[in-house]
């Protein structure tokens, strides 16, 4: 074979292989394709609080309480999103139950201040445009989520408090309750033993720093919204706010990153700037929301020896829970299924 063959052979070969390989611009389109094909289609989460929860603490009947209240909000907000609805309605819908159910430290289950009193906080913030609203300080509002999602969308505040965001979420047709609404047994026990507690000056049992409920979604649109309620901190005084009302501390949203709802020692939260700081990390390091998320929780809050939990949804569905306390009502579902759980 002569050299004159063989420069026909591989020019033919060259010819052949260009004829039926993809240009660049082909490859990178089928790389995106199968990135998005990874996306979930809509994705929630959510918590019910952080701390000393314990089996041995537990009764088996309290547990299955817990459960079926957890899947119950679950689908409140999974049904939403999977008929075409919005992360907002989702969020709300969801927590709206949570507040509803006397198990949380939210709405109905408010625990109470030194004063014998309840006051309620929440938030709500959108990832499409960082819009967010919030009231704390609420004694009379019966879902103060929905007054939160109110400050957000008809107000030009973010955070409205006590009997100012109350007489604006009247004027939005928001339900007000009476005083006595709140009371639970369950709660004013507790109150009375941590008083008892703090004039014995003993240590003062940990459940009461926590008690939250939260929720995180993302839409069929690709839109991410969180939200957070709580009823604080028992015997709290002189009208303290924790970080579930501060936008930034115990909720976050932002499309280009995640969603985020806090519960834990809210201090420690408000001093780090949690919410945030997770979505912070995922910006500007480019760390996944399981690496952001246990970082900021277990790693940094840990050493301030802070202690709490944070439910995290990043813009394609994955879900991350870490919490550094010895439980957290949590669950998760999106369309490749679901997870509802209690302790580590």
């Amino acid at each position: 074979m002569n050299y004159k063959t063989i420069y026909l052979l591989l020019l033919s070969l060259f010819l052949f292989q260009c004829s039926n390989s993809e240009n660049p611009s082909t490859q990178v389109s089928k790389i995106n394709s199968n990135a998005e094909s990874q996306k979930a289609a809509y994705a929630i989460a959510i918590h019910g609080g952080a701390g000393t929860i314990t089996k041995k603490n537990m009764t088996p009947e309290k547990e299955k309480q817990y459960l079926t209240a957890l899947n119950a909000a679950l689908d409140i907000g999974e049904n939403i999103l999977k008929n075409g609805g919005s992360s907002m309605d989702a969020v709300e819908k969801t927590i709206h139950y949570m507040e509803d159910s006397p198990l949380f430290n939210a709405g109905k289950g408010a625990v109470f201040t030194n004063a014998e009193t309840n006051e309620l906080d929440a938030s709500f913030m959108e990832g499409k445009n960082l819009n967010a609203g919030s009231v704390g300080g609420v004694s009379n509002i019966k879902n103060p989520i929905s007054a939160a999602r109110a400050v957000m969308e008809k107000s030009d505040h973010v955070l409205l408090t006590g009997k100012g965001a109350e007489i604006f979420a009247a004027a939005q047709g928001i339900e007000t309750v009476e005083s006595k609404y709140f009371f639970t047994q369950r709660r004013w026990d507790f109150l009375q033993k941590v008083k008892a507690e703090e004039a014995a000056e003993k240590e003062v049992s940990s459940e009461a720093k926590h008690g939250t409920v939260g929720c995180v979604a993302l839409d069929k649109n690709g839109n991410l919204a969180a939200g957070t309620s709580t009823g604080g901190m028992t015997n709290k005084r002189w009208n303290r706010l924790g970080d579930s009302p501060i936008i930034g501390a115990g909720t976050y949203a932002n499309n280009a990153t995640c969603a985020v709802s806090c519960t834990g020692h809210g201090e420690y939260f408000i001093r780090y700037a949690v919410a945030h700081d997770i979505s912070a990390m995922m910006e500007y390091k480019g760390a996944s929301v399981q690496e952001a998320g246990d970082y900021v929780i277990n790693d940094k809050l840990v050493k301030a020896q802070g202690e709490g939990g944070a439910i995290c949804l990043d813009k394609n569905g994955n879900v991350a829970m870490p919490f550094n306390s010895e439980g957290m009502y949590r669950a998760y579902a999106k369309p490749s299924g679901r997870e509802v759980l209690i302790y580590k």
